[in-house]
């Protein structure tokens, strides 16, 4: 080969290696959103942030033109980064940069009240809650991240409210069928909306209107308005859902005012991307909101750790947490199993769902006269007797409600109630199964299920749910007459003493999958059937309201009363705020009756399904003493977990070296719980408590041990005057189980006779044979 050609091949090499490392887009290379994290900004200017972004894909792409056509965010206020489309060997060169701290591609998030205020003790009858002592939240700005909001409803009036807050620095912006000047009020004081990630992701071609969709804050999903009213609606009187749970309608927080981020889209079912997610945490760290809701989670298992940077929540709620914010999750609707709990993140509260002292009854009358009964909104007249049928009588697959598709027999149920089994919870399957029924002429369904609390709402169409022991009775009733009769009664409404509370079974369950030793969930509260404000583009609605199950539900409920303690403690972090909620929770019913955990079996409830238990606002207001945690406690966590050095000085924005591993244990972070995974024989641990009662206190300390573990407590009286705030003791635990042992649980209360402060602490047993 002659040197002249030999230099011919290698120019053309060199030319074509130039064009696929610098000018990609220009051969039609693909490209995907990534999201470039950079950690602490090292700029207090905004622009010289943003610019360095572009400074950076400028010296990437060898062009200004592709940087800004390239950028799709700039993070520049709460933390540093930005979400552009890359090629892949693009986003190969960024993640080697020295100055990156992670780099990941955009991902998925998906979405996740009239009697709940009321049974959580926050009743505006009741004098001297902390409803009152706070003004009702006034002056607390509440940001919600979700599928925006309908300005229109009466949950969102700014009647009475005075001045917008002075910190307030955000906006509102105009958009389809949203004008700001209209639309924005003395309630409603920031509306943003964020799709440039998802439309990046899915491909300029998606046109969000064939969705439903509309191109601003407003909310055609109705998911955010739901959340927002729940967090700090106005009151609205006289509200109901198809005549059931009547009642007064409003918010946590009432006169909270409202910051909306649009980050969810009706895509897939509620999308909501990282990218989207990022930039909202960005411009609301910057707009001066006090709380942050989330009804948001990742789409599926396996989670991310927190320095990976491919969860959003987590790095957002980091930087938002750093500067005061307290950031209120859902733990996700992956339950009953365990290890399903998502926003695990020490810096994050973590809410699960619980029911309340309220279910929606109907009751079911068979021709014998015996009575049953079971579960629906069925908003109808009661009827007269009808003919009852089971349709898996000489097929049983014929008697599966969710194969009513394929099997249901229209000259068999016509003018009859059926009767149907299924191994399914949901209550989609009794809307299904009525629909069936209903267009195969028959007049009503029965629904055996296992038994949950979430009753389907049926209409006008008479239904009813039942557990297996019921719908067992109601079959032997069928099989021992000729001509099997029943009729169904409309839905009542029940409340008080005769319903007990319990944590639903879609509520995702603990251990935390990536750090056990971190409690998650931290708080429960009522998220299952929760009558708030929806969207007027929500076929479910009822005079503006409808009716909505999930920790979805839930987490707004912890974001009122959040806004609530910070307006009466305004000095108090976000870890003090979660620790106050977490020791002072109801560990049983407000009637002292034990609050089970549904699912398969059911069982008593203990701390991986509520965290500390059933939120008690008014506890969490004075809870005596707190364990309260800042960036020191949280990189103690970070190094615990054996990150790297690089990630962790990048990500608190600040020079990092992790003490050795034996120095770092994680079992010592200061959280208001304690959680031994893998107890062999002894361990002894440290925690911190502030007082934040009177100055000169004496609080005593009542072990509950778990069983087969010994429990001391050392000092066993903790002494507090003006000058001793703080105080550590040590925690040593020894197990006397010679196996290895599932969980059992406990607790650590300290008392000073008024104030008890309950730490829960769970200890799992384990041994393991020689040589492994």
């Amino acid at each position: 080969m002659s040197n002249s050609f030999s230099f011919s091949i290698l120019f053309i090499i060199h030319i074509l290696v130039h064009l696929i490392g610098h000018g990609k887009t220009t051969l039609g290379a693909k490209t995907n959103v990534y999201i470039v994290y950079l950690g602490e900004r090292q700029h207090d200017d905004p622009k010289l942030v943003t610019r360095s972004h572009y400074d950076m894909l400028t010296t990437l792409m060898d062009s200004k033109q592709l940087a800004l056509e390239s950028m799709v965010y700039s993070y520049s206020h709460g933390f540093s980064g930005f979400a552009a489309k890359l090629t892949e060997f693009e986003a190969q060169q960024l993640s080697d940069h020295p100055d990156v701290v992670a780099l990941m591609p955009n991902s998925i998030y998906k979405l996740q009240t009239t009697r709940s205020w009321d049974y959580l003790d926050l009743s505006p009858q009741t004098p001297n809650n902390l409803l009152h002592k706070t003004n009702m939240g006034d002056g607390i700005i509440i940001g919600v991240l979700d599928t925006g909001i309908w300005p229109e409803s009466k949950s969102f009036s700014d009647e009475g409210l005075g001045k917008i807050p002075s910190g307030w620095k955000g906006s509102c912006k105009s958009g389809e069928k949203f004008d700001a000047s209209k639309h924005c009020n003395k309630k409603i004081i920031g509306a943003r909306w964020y799709v440039d990630g998802l439309i990046e992701t899915f491909g300029q071609q998606l046109n969000l209107s064939d969705f439903g969709e509309i191109l601003s804050a407003r909310d055609a999903e109705g998911h955010g308005t739901h959340v927002s009213s729940t967090a700090a609606g106005a009151y609205v009187a006289d509200v109901s859902y198809n005549g059931v749970g009547s009642g007064t309608a409003r918010g946590g927080a009432p006169r909270a005012r409202l910051a909306v981020y649009k980050v969810c889209w009706k895509v897939q079912n509620g999308a909501c991307t990282s990218a989207d997610i990022l930039k909202a945490f960005d411009d609301a760290i910057e707009d001066g909101v006090h709380v942050l809701s989330l009804s948001i989670a990742a789409s599926s298992l396996p989670l991310y750790s927190e320095v990976d940077g491919r969860d959003a929540i987590a790095l957002g709620s980091f930087h938002a947490v750093r500067r005061g914010i307290a950031v209120v999750c859902g733990a996700g609707n992956d339950g009953s199993s365990p290890h399903t709990v998502k926003n695990i993140a020490p810096w994050i509260i973590t809410v699960a769902a619980s029911t309340m002292d309220r279910a929606f009854k109907t009751v079911i009358t068979l021709g014998n006269n015996k009575t049953f009964v079971g579960e629906s909104i069925y908003t109808g007249r009661s009827g007269s007797y009808a003919g009852l049928v089971y349709p898996g009588e000489n097929i049983p697959s014929a008697g599966v409600c969710e194969g009513f598709l394929f099997s249901l027999d229209p000259n068999l149920v016509a003018g009859k109630i059926v009767l149907c089994f299924t191994t399914l919870s949901t209550p989609a399957v009794t809307s299904f199964a009525s629909r069936l029924v209903r267009s195969a002429g028959g007049v009503g369904v029965i629904v055996t299920k296992f038994p949950d609390r979430i009753a389907a709402a049926c209409g006008s169409f008479p239904c009813a749910e039942v557990d297996y022991e019921i719908g067992t009775n109601i079959l032997f009733y069928i099989r021992s007459t000729k001509n099997p009769i029943a009729k169904i009664g409309p839905a009542t409404t029940l409340v008080g003493k005769a319903v007990s509370a319990s944590i639903a079974q879609f509520s995702s369950r603990g251990p935390n999958s990536i750090a056990p030793s971190i409690l998650k969930p931290d708080i429960a509260a009522p998220g299952v059937q929760i009558i708030a404000a929806a969207s007027a583009l929500d076929s479910s609605s009822q005079r503006g309201f409808t009716l909505l199950s999930g920790t979805s539900m839930s987490t707004p409920h912890v974001a009122g009363i959040v806004a609530l303690l910070r307006s009466l403690n305004r000095d108090w972090s976000p870890a003090a705020i979660r620790s106050a909620l977490t020791t002072t929770a109801w560990t049983t019913d407000r009637n002292g009756i034990p609050i089970y955990a549904e699912g398969d079996p059911k069982k008593l409830a203990d701390p991986f399904d509520f965290g500390g238990g059933i939120a008690n606002p008014n506890g969490a207001s004075c809870p005596g003493l707190v364990y309260d945690m800042d960036t020191t406690d949280y990189t103690h966590y970070l190094c615990a977990m054996e990150y790297s050095n690089s990630d962790i000085s990048r990500l608190i924005g600040q020079p990092t070296t992790c003490p050795n591993k034996s120095s770092a244990s994680i079992l010592d972070v200061n959280l208001p719980s304690i959680i031994i995974p893998n107890l062999r024989n002894s361990i002894t641990i440290t925690r911190t408590v502030t007082n934040v009662g009177a100055p000169n206190s004496v609080y005593n300390v009542v072990v509950e041990p778990p069983i087969g573990t010994l429990v001391f407590v050392n000092p066993p009286v903790l002494i507090f005057d003006s000058e001793t705030i703080k105080i550590s003791y040590r925690v040593t635990l020894t197990s006397v189980h010679q196996h290895s042992a599932g969980y059992n649980f406990g607790g650590i209360i300290w008392t000073d006779g008024m104030h008890y402060v309950r730490t829960p602490v769970a200890v799992r047993s384990e041994f393991h044979a020689a040589g492994i």
